[in-house]
This record gives structure tokens, sequence and C-alpha cells, in this order.
């Protein structure tokens, strides 16, 4: 994994909330951040309204890394890329060769209107993991929410499940759809033995069958106090598109603000599970 962490930002509270959370992460990782503005029609619109140029908003950047510098003790860079915010960052993401995205998310305040739909296009046409985060804070990942629906591709969501928790230690609470499916029975103690193997704590809930997925998925995160819940978008078959169903939107934007790691599968983690 490269050593880089990506933090798009428009200067609002919920994106210096993510590049909190980032820097943390750095900081534990070992990796540089690099904190990123899309200059895009938003941003002219703003330095028009400040009778200022280009400048401000490297300014501004620089003034944000100093103080990141300066808590974390971590390596900040800053950037900025003239483009749409809808396709930058993922193109950025790539050509930094990052190892994750930390993105906020909100209502159409601030210089760039950060709107859930927005959040859910980053995470379709990103290259590497991309962690949502809304305004509730969290310092540190202590309890990360799992869902399993299927036997499908799990093994990426796994292997990062139990690179988060090493690192944070962190226990993971695998949360698993009600089924008679035998697949996904055996996917789900193939995944607890490598956590047993790997010496991660982890618990096991079943869903129930009278209510939708994911409510039932945020609400058991909210009764844990869970800092983080991941997902895995499901590709397509050249593994160049990724499509989010509607219970993985409902749990990006929940209520509760729990951050959500949104990863995208590749195709060997996908294919030497012969799935």
């Amino acid at each position: 994994m490269s050593k880089t962490i990506l933090v798009p930002t428009d200067f609002s509270e919920v994106c210096r909330n993510a590049a909190e959370q980032a820097a943390e992460a750095a900081r534990l990782f070992n990796h540089r951040l690099v904190l990123l503005h899309v200059i895009n029609q938003d941003t002219k619109a703003f330095l028009k309204r400040e009778s200022a140029d280009l400048a401000l908003i490297d300014h501004m950047l620089e003034e944000h890394a100093t103080e990141l510098r300066s808590r974390y003790g971590i390596d900040v860079e800053i950037r900025t890329a003239e483009g749409s915010i809808f396709t930058t960052i993922g193109e950025f993401a790539r050509d930094l060769d990052a190892s994750m995205v930390f993105m906020g998310t909100h209502g159409k305040i601030g210089m760039q209107h950060l709107t859930g739909s927005f959040a859910l296009k980053v995470v379709t046409s990103s290259p590497v993991p991309v962690i949502v985060v809304q305004k509730r804070k969290v310092y540190r990942y202590q309890n990360i929410v799992l869902p399993i629906t299927s036997e499908a591709g799990p093994w990426e969501k796994t292997k990062w499940a139990v690179f988060i928790s090493r690192t944070f230690l962190a226990t993971i609470h695998l949360f698993m759809t009600d089924t008679d499916r035998e697949e996904i029975k055996d996917t789900v103690n193939t995944i607890g033995q490598y956590f047993e193997k790997n010496n991660v704590p982890f618990s096991l809930k079943i869903a129930e069958k009278s209510s939708g997925f994911a409510a039932q998925v945020i609400d058991y995160a909210t009764s844990l106090n869970a800092d983080m819940i991941m997902i895995m978008t499901n590709p397509d078959k050249s593994f160049t598109n990724f499509l989010l169903g509607t219970y993985d939107e409902e749990i990006i934007l929940n209520s509760s603000q729990i951050p959500v790691m949104c990863i995208n599968p590749r195709r060997f983690n996908y294919e030497i599970l012969g799935l």
C-alpha cells in the first residue's frame, strides 16, 4: 500500500473534520497527507465575492496544513487542481497513488456543495477506499461494523478491516444478513477464522428478517456507538465501474453521522476466492 492519504476540502467545518480524522490516521499509519482543493465555478464565484485571486486558496490550504503539521506531527502537502469535484478527486487519487481518501460531505453550504450525491459519485469513481465523514467528530476507530450480505467479494474489506483493527486496536463487529444460504454462512466462518489468525477481536450478530437491512446496520452501529461502518461497492464485469445499492446509499448518508469506509474491490481479490 502506498503511503499517501488524500483529503479534498472546501474549507468547511465538515471538511476540517475529515482532515482531522485523516491526520490521526496518517500519524498512526506513518503516511503523508495531501490537502486538495478542486478549483471549479464555485471557487471562482467565491474569489470574485472576496475580490481575491487563487493565491487566497493557496494561503487557506497552507494555513490548514500548518495547523495539522503542528498538531499531529505529520507531513502535509497542499495541491490545487482545476476541474470537476465529481471526477477530479478520483483522478488525483490515482495520480498520487493514494492509499485512501477522506472526504467530508454536507448540505448546500460552504464554498462548494459537497452534498450526499457528490459523495456517492466520488465513491464510485475512486480507485481507492473512500471514508465518507459527516459533522460528527471521531478521534479513534475503536468499534467497526462490517455488514455481510453476500459471499461475493468480501476479501477486500476483510483485509482492510484487519489493517484498521491492528492500527487502531479496534473490534470488528460482523453483521450478517439473516439467510439460509450456506455460502454466506461459510463466508462469515472464513472471515472469522481469518480474524482469529490475525488476532483481531470480533463479534457476530445476525440481522432480523422483519425489517430493512440498512436500517438494522445503522441501528446496530448506533447502539454500539460505532466509529466506522465498512461497505463494499459492486463492480461491473470489467471492474472499471462500481455501483452502489440502495442500502449502501442509506448507510453512507446515515443520520447517526457514523463515518463509512467504502471500498471498490479489485479483480484479483474477487477472483482469488473463485467468486
